[in-house]
């Protein structure tokens, strides 16, 4: 029985690599109080190095939340083919990137005032009734299945965390399975799947250096060499910590690793509507995005970490057409008039997996950490119902309990 503070009981315990979190740097808690220890210091080079993305990249002037690029001008759109024709940057380089990505943001971020407001409030938890749906949270574990050539499985660990087997290879996305993270209360699902009982991991894709998605007692259980893909100012981070293949990437750009089925895997790493900090003056200081997978047989995952609602999803879709599968987030989204900015509602994600053309969409960030006011349950609930609302076949809502694993087929003749 779980207690109202997310203590798990022993029928749902699971080994966890390092309980409570190693606190390098330090994040702003719920509570509104935050420590640091260790933030990263670069200095500014002067130098941008970003491609040119043909858009105004200063933050939006319009209202909270409207997630567009600065101006309200429409996203350029290119050939429905340019992301593949990108040049490929090399694996492991060091590159240079300018001190600060706050001309990325397409909404500003929360004030003083407003988290006087959620201390005033408390309105960032759930209510004690509530709390009662986590028992009802789906918790299914089981083995790992063999993806055959050509396919793509696709295993929830809870949160955003995955297990993506993709042309031969084993991909995490923001793995996190430490029992609790910082300025959280412990999770309340196990992790759904025992570290134990993962195959050797090839490659690693973070979307941010939040907590509840970057965990250095998580990556630490990982081989120095296992290749980390990251974002634009995040890898000395990483290689601080001992790792030595770490490719980091701006938005548009990607990179490969050979596949052992044959060909290559291809990481494309997208924009998102949000925004980074590990410690008091570190905002923005690395950028924040998602990652499109792409198997040698053109099977193509789409994992977009955490996001609001806003045009950059239409514009990954045009640029990466043809995705089959899109790990969305549908939790974490309340109250709406602080997170709307950052946090996709339930409906939001599935206007959001129309957007980018997916023909399947599996929720996320919901039911592992509690970190915002809605109900356990709601999430699945409303993503379920709009799912429907919008009329699409139920066998393509991958609703998956914690734990459970699908397999993308081989494309039809």
């Amino acid at each position: 029985m779980l207690s109202e503070t997310g203590t798990q009981s022993a029928a749902r315990e699971r080994p966890l690599p390092e309980e409570g979190v190693v606190v390098e740097d330090a994040e702003l808690a719920a509570d509104g109080t935050a420590t640091q220890v260790d933030v990263d210091s670069r200095p500014d080079t002067g130098t941008d190095s970003r491609p040119d993305t043909g858009t105004d990249r200063h933050a939006d002037t319009g209202p909270v939340g409207a997630g567009r690029p600065a101006g309200g001008e429409a996203v350029a759109r290119p050939a429905r083919e340019e992301a593949l024709t990108q040049p490929v940057q090399p694996l492991g380089a060091r590159r240079f990137w300018p001190r600060s990505f706050r001309d990325r943001l397409t909404a500003p971020l929360p004030g003083v005032r407003a988290l006087s407001r959620v201390a005033r409030e408390g309105s960032m938890r759930p209510t004690e009734e509530s709390l009662r749906e986590v028992e009802q949270i789906p918790y299914e574990p089981g083995p790992l299945p063999e993806p055959a050539a050509g396919t793509v499985a696709v295993t929830w660990a809870g949160h955003a965390s995955w297990v993506l087997r993709v042309g031969g290879l084993t991909v995490l996305t923001d793995p996190v399975w430490s029992r609790r993270i910082l300025g959280t209360p412990p999770r309340v699902t196990p992790v759904g799947v025992a570290w134990r009982d993962l195959p050797p991991v090839d490659a690693v894709v973070i979307s941010h250096n939040h907590y509840d998605h970057l965990d250095a007692a998580t990556l630490k259980q990982l081989p120095r060499g296992t290749h980390l893909f990251v974002p634009a100012g995040l890898a000395r981070w990483c290689r601080k910590r001992g790792f030595t293949s770490v490719t980091e990437l701006d938005w548009w750009e990607a990179a490969e690793l050979p596949a052992p089925d044959g060909g290559r895997v291809r990481f494309d790493f997208v924009p998102a509507h949000h925004w980074s900090r590990r410690g008091l003056t570190d905002t923005c200081r690395s950028l924040w995005g998602g990652w499109v997978l792409t198997g040698p047989e053109g099977r193509r995952v789409y994992f977009a970490g955490d996001s609001g609602y806003g045009p950059w999803f239409e514009e990954i879709g045009s640029r990466h057409p043809g995705i089959d599968l899109a790990l969305l987030p549908v939790g974490a989204y309340e109250p709406r008039w602080m997170l709307r900015p950052v946090h996709t509602s339930p409906e939001e994600a599935v206007r959001a997996c129309e957007d980018v053309g997916a023909r399947a969409m599996a929720p996320m960030h919901w039911g592992t950490f509690l970190l915002s006011a809605e109900p356990p349950m709601q999430p699945l609930r409303r993503v379920r119902a709009a799912w429907a609302a919008a009329g699409r076949p139920r066998e393509d809502l991958w609703d998956l309990p914690v734990g459970a694993s699908r397999v993308l087929n081989r494309p039809g003749p």
